[in-house]
């Protein structure tokens, strides 16, 4: 049969083994220089445990005298006295009493993702404006604010803390991306059209960004990280594979927008899987070009490489206004149908609803994700903060619609029991 012809040869496969493990090869060889720089494997990971246990992120964040200190206490207190609404209570708040004789359908939950929490203040007013307002807190938040900039007032180590009070997965964006001047023929955040494709990570950037990583991954326990380009995609694959306990997920600049281009991101990491399947690849976000069926087609290929549970379709629902995509832009309602099919989905809202956005004089902005926060004056932080509780709002709205048809969904595991 033609089909036949496609059967990868054994052969073949020892070509790439000998490639890799040949002393010669300068590519490996510089990433296992970068994992020496660090301590090796064992000691890479013991670090980062160490560093990204909770009571030693808040006991870095008294020794600096960090007044996040006390919204921190604050957020755990919250928790600890239950004053977050329980799932059970959000669906009575939308359906009424006979939300208690449903059967919600938790197997396709989906996790509610916010984009882009960039400054930890907006995360505490996030959260009592959930308890007033009896909302739901994110299950996932997705952060792309300069890390040098956020390490330096311990926005960074605050963040980190908050999610592990409230039981949530986040992903940070490392510094090393391309926007720092990597390629020399490109400006900032102006000419992100000019990404696409990944030219941002040039010549021996794998190696920097690998290296940037685990400064953050042994100092800070930052586990996950976005990422944009196919040469830093395989440096995560290899350092898991080499035993370094990492995890990323893929960003939609990538552009997995088809379902071959799902089928060879999956077969890159299914060929550097460890001996137990696992992979580094926790999560990617498909192109906002991808429809429904798209996706479910896809969901076939991670389903038959064995990562349907541990690859999440992180999946824009709301994109922001300016700067990303032509509007309007709102895939809720197909996302309805599809968790109905497609299980480990995220609902990232990226956006706030298409009305609400346009009442306002500032539009959530893309490349507000890339201001310096010297740049931002009063005024703008405000704009900012107002466009944040716009996703807040968004999301819940999407919580509301799912428990309108009977789906279930993740939010903040800690907090919404």
């Amino acid at each position: 049969m033609l089909r036949e012809k496609l059967k990868i040869n054994e052969k073949r496969l020892d070509e790439i083994n000998n490639f890799l493990l040949n002393p010669s090869n300068k590519l490996i060889t510089d990433l296992l220089g970068v994992i020496e720089k660090h301590g090796g494997v064992d000691e890479i990971n013991r670090k980062a445990e160490e560093a990204g246990k909770l009571e030693n992120i808040l006991g870095k964040l008294r020794e600096k005298k960090s007044p996040y200190l006390k919204d921190l206490e604050w957020l755990s207190e919250k928790r600890d006295n239950g004053e977050f609404i329980s799932i059970k209570d959000f669906r009575r708040k939308v359906l009424g009493n006979k939300a208690d004789s449903l059967q919600f359908n938790d197997d396709n939950t989906v996790t509610l993702e916010i984009s882009a929490c960039q400054y930890f203040p907006f995360l505490i007013t996030e959260a009592k404006y959930a308890i007033d307002h009896k909302e739901l807190m994110p299950g996932r938040f997705i952060r792309v604010r300069a890390m040098k900039e956020q390490e330096s007032d311990n926005d960074l180590l605050a963040v980190s803390a908050a999610m592990k009070i409230m039981g949530a997965s986040w992903c940070e964006t490392l510094d090393t991306k391309g926007t720092d001047g990597s390629n020399i023929h490109l400006g900032g955040a102006e000419t992100i059209t000019g990404y696409f494709g990944g030219v941002g990570q040039p010549n021996d950037y794998p190696i920097k960004w690998a290296d940037e990583f685990l400064y953050y991954y042994t100092n800070y326990g930052i586990k996950q990280v976005l990422n944009v380009n196919f040469g830093t995609i395989l440096i995560g694959y290899l350092m898991h594979k080499l035993g370094i306990n990492n995890e990323f997920k893929i960003s939609v600049f990538v552009g997995n927008d088809n379902p071959y281009f799902f089928l060879a991101t999956f077969l890159l990491a299914k060929l550097f899987s460890r001996d137990d399947g696992s992979t580094s690849l926790i999560g990617l976000n498909p192109s906002n070009s991808v429809n429904n069926k798209t996706i479910e087609e896809s969901d076939a290929i991670r389903k038959a490489f064995g990562f349907e549970d541990s690859v999440r379709f992180e999946h824009h629902i709301l994109e922001s206004q300016k700067s990303i995509v032509k509007q309007p832009y709102d895939r809720r309602n197909e996302l309805m149908e599809l968790a109905s099919k497609v299980k480990n989905i995220s609902a990232k809202h990226e956006g706030g609803d298409l009305e609400t956005e346009s009442k306002r004089e500032h539009p959530s902005d893309i490349l507000d994700y890339f201001l310096p926060k010297a740049e931002i004056d009063q005024n703008l932080m405000n704009q900012l903060v107002q466009n944040y509780m716009d996703k807040h709002q968004a999301i819940n709205n999407t919580a509301k619609a799912l428990t309108e048809h009977g789906l279930g969904f993740v939010a903040a595991k800690n907090l919404h029991r």
